[in-house]
C-alpha cells in the first residue's frame, strides 16, 4: 500500500503532461485517494509521448508512454468531457466530497467551464485548488502556454550550462517540471494544514513553471543579484576527469582535498602551489592546470580512480550511463527501481520514491490507470450514479 500519511485525503487530478501530475502523484505515494479525470478518447496528451512505450504480454507496443507512466502512478482513472454539462456536472460533485483539485488548464479556461476557484470554492468553502502554469496567473505572458525547456531558457537554466565556447545546454529530462510537481505538493501540504487550523479554510495555490525555475536556481540566482553580474558558464572543466573507461565528477571543495587528490594522482609538485591554491585560482588558471591533471587520471580506470577517491574521502561520482546507474549497489540497496503490477502488461519497472518513512512507509504502488478504468467505482460507487444516469452521461459525450 501506499504510505498512510494523507489517509482521508482526496484529490482531484484535471491535469496533463509532467508537472501537475507529479505533484499529484507525490500525494497519492503518500496516501492520498487520486482521482485522475481525463477527456474522452485521448486524455492525458502524455500518454502519447514517447519514444519508449509500455509494450503488453505478448510484446505488442501500448499506448501507455512513459511519461504518462513516469507521473500517474496510485491513482484511479475516470473520463469526463468539460465542454458538455454532464462532464461538468461530475466535477462538481466530486469537488463536493474532496479535499483537494489540481489543474493546469490555460489562465482562465477553467473560469469558462465555471469550474474555476471562485465557483467551486461555493460548491465546498474547503477545497484546496491547486493550478499549475507556465507563468502564473497575472503578468503579461500569464496567458501564454509553455513547457518545460521554454523555462529552462527563460528561468537562467541554460545561460549556465555548458562550455563558454558553445551553445548553452538544455537538460536532457524535464527538471523544472519535476521541480514544479515537487513545489506545488508541498504547496497543498501547507494549505492542507492550514486549513485544519484554521476552522476549513481553503484556499487558491499559483504555482508557475517559470517562478520555480528561477527559485530552483538558489545561490546562483543570488550571485546575480548580489553583484549584476552574469555568472560565467564554465561546463565542466575541473570537476570531470577523464579515465581509461568513462569519466569521473570530482568535488574539491577545500585545501585538504584538493592536495589529498594531488597525492592520489602523483602530482605532489603541484599541490601547494600557489597559483592553484583554491578554487578562483584554479579556475583562472585553468588551462594551463588542467590538462596536468587530465593526463595523469587517463592512466587509471573509474573504478581505480574511485577506489582512491573514496579512501582519501574525496566527494566524486562516477558518470553513469543507465546501465551502470540501476546496477549499482547502492542504488540497488536503496530499491529505487521497482516492480509494480499492470493490467496490460502482467508488470512493469518503475522508478520509486524517493522519500523514506519510518512509521508510514511507501509499501508498494497502484500502476498509472488505463483510461477512464475506474469509470464505474467512481460514478457509481463514490456518487451513488445510477446506471440510467451513466447511460446518459455516454450519450451526452460526457464520459
Amino acid at each position: 500500500m501506499p504510505s498512510a500519511l494523507l489517509k482521508g485525503v482526496r484529490v482531484l487530478d484535471l491535469s496533463r503532461t509532467v508537472a501537475a501530475p507529479s505533484a499529484a502523484q507525490m500525494l497519492g505515494d503518500f496516501g492520498a485517494e487520486v482521482i485522475k479525470i481525463e477527456r474522452p478518447g485521448g486524455g492525458d496528451e502524455g500518454r502519447a509521448i514517447g519514444p519508449t512505450f509500455l509494450k503488453d504480454r505478448d510484446g505488442k507496443t501500448t499506448g501507455e508512454g512513459s511519461m504518462y507512466l513516469a507521473a500517474n502512478r496510485n491513482k484511479r482513472g475516470i473520463t469526463a468531457n468539460l465542454s458538455t454539462a454532464g462532464g461538468r456536472e461530475i466535477v462538481r460533485r466530486l469537488v463536493a466530497v474532496s479535499d483537494v483539485l489540481i489543474e493546469n488548464y490555460k489562465v482562465g479556461d477553467m473560469a469558462k467551464f465555471d469550474l474555476g476557484y471562485d465557483a467551486l470554492r461555493n460548491v465546498n468553502p474547503g477545497l484546496i485548488y491547486c493550478s499549475v502554469t507556465g507563468y502564473g496567473q497575472t503578468g503579461p505572458y500569464s496567458s501564454r502556454p509553455g513547457y518545460d525547456p521554454i523555462f529552462q531558457a527563460m528561468g537562467g537554466w541554460m545561460s549556465l550550462n555548458g562550455r563558454s565556447d558553445e551553445h548553452p545546454l538544455l537538460a536532457a529530462s524535464n527538471p523544472v517540471d519535476t521541480a514544479t510537481g515537487y513545489h506545488a505538493a508541498l504547496a497543498i501540504l501547507a494549505a492542507l494544514y492550514h486549513r485544519d487550523r484554521h476552522q476549513g479554510e481553503g484556499q487558491f495555490i499559483d504555482v508557475a513553471l517559470l517562478d520555480v525555475a528561477i527559485a530552483a536556481y538558489s545561490h546562483r540566482a543570488l550571485d546575480y543579484l548580489l553583484t549584476a553580474q552574469q555568472p560565467a558558464r564554465r561546463g565542466t572543466r575541473g570537476q570531470v576527469y577523464p579515465c581509461q573507461d568513462g569519466s569521473v565528477l570530482i568535488a574539491l571543495a577545500n585545501k585538504g582535498q584538493w592536495i589529498r587528490f594531488c597525492e592520489i594522482i602523483g602530482r605532489e609538485d603541484i599541490a601547494n602551489d600557489p597559483r592553484y591554491d583554491n578554487h578562483p585560482g584554479r579556475l583562472k588558471n585553468a588551462g594551463e592546470l588542467y590538462p596536468q591533471l587530465e593526463a595523469e587520471t587517463r592512466k587509471r580506470t573509474v573504478a581505480d580512480l574511485s577506489a582512491a577517491l573514496d579512501q582519501a574521502n574525496i566527494p566524486f561520482g562516477p558518470i553513469y550511463d543507465f546501465p551502470h546507474l540501476f546496477a549499482d549497489p547502492q542504488v540497488i540497496s536503496r530499491n529505487i527501481a521497482v516492480d509494480i503490477p499492470h493490467p496490460l502488461s502482467g508488470k512493469m519497472r518503475m522508478v520509486a520514491n524517493p522519500i523514506k518513512f519510518s512509521s508510514t512507509p511507501i509499501e508498494d504502488y497502484a500502476p498509472p490507470p488505463l483510461l477512464g478504468e475506474h469509470q464505474q467505482e467512481i460514478l457509481a460507487g463514490l456518487l451513488g450514479m445510477s446506471t440510467d444516469e451513466i447511460l446518459a452521461l455516454h450519450a451526452e459525450g460526457a464520459i
